[in-house]
């Protein structure tokens, strides 16, 4: 199958992928910056997406996108690296036009899997998946299961997750920065005009994205009551 077989199709799956997840993202962001305004709020919208069908399907949607999107990358950087063999080891001074994100986008993704690991241990496995294991018959406490105001509290009042986010959202900033413009372009848009229009919307959606989840961080570790106390 083509989009298998070829170098080309597993951009595609990549770009493809790429895109849902950066539309899944302005979603969070836009979720999470409801608890600047009001915990409770953030709390009923924390319900609602809880262990319900809908939640738990979009769920499963959200971890194949993700595993398809790293795999593919995984798998296209090997072949990268095949395909140069030896010359990979030479030093070549890179052209002023080639971003640095574009030749670190492998280690950029790395770390973002791994801040994407430890979001997953302090909220999901907190809050959906204790609903889950509830559901199963599993002795769990579920009375905060739906609090994220309480999460995002106890998380952000850790001066060291607050680095370690702000690191893995840097990181994300600059991977996003490269990988959207990049999408497009293999999906077609490839043509001068397109490509710097696309590349402007790429940096300004990813800046949105970021600058949304870093003022969470920052208000909660600044001021643990934000949302009421």
């Amino acid at each position: 199958m083509w989009l298998l077989n070829s170098s080309v199709g597993k951009k595609v799956i990549m770009s493809v992928s790429g895109v849902a997840l950066v539309l899944f993202l302005l979603f969070h962001m836009s979720m999470n910056l409801v608890a600047l305004f009001s915990g409770d709020a953030y709390n009923m919208i924390c319900e609602f997406l809880g262990a319900n069908w809908y939640a738990l399907v979009a769920t499963a949607g959200l971890a194949a996108l993700v595993v398809l999107h790293f795999v593919y990358a995984f798998i296209l950087t090997m072949q990268n690296r095949k395909a140069r063999g030896e010359q990979r080891y030479a030093y070549t001074k890179q052209p002023k036009e080639v971003e640095w994100a574009s030749q670190n986008m492998f280690v950029l993704g790395v770390i973002v899997l791994l801040g994407m690991g430890l979001h997953l241990y302090n909220f999901w496995a907190n809050m959906q998946l204790v609903e889950v294991m509830h559901m199963l018959g599993a002795n769990v406490d579920v009375s905060l299961a739906a609090d994220g105001t309480h999460y995002i509290k106890e998380t952000f009042a850790c001066v060291v997750y607050v680095v370690l986010y702000l690191v893995w959202l840097v990181a994300l900033w600059f991977h996003l920065t490269h990988g959207f413009w990049s999408a497009m372009q293999t999906l077609g848009w490839n043509n001068q005009v397109w490509f710097n229009r696309w590349r402007c919307i790429g940096n300004i959606v990813s800046s949105v994205i970021i600058l949304g989840f870093a003022a969470v961080v920052l208000v909660y570790a600044f001021c643990p009551c934000a949302g009421g106390c």
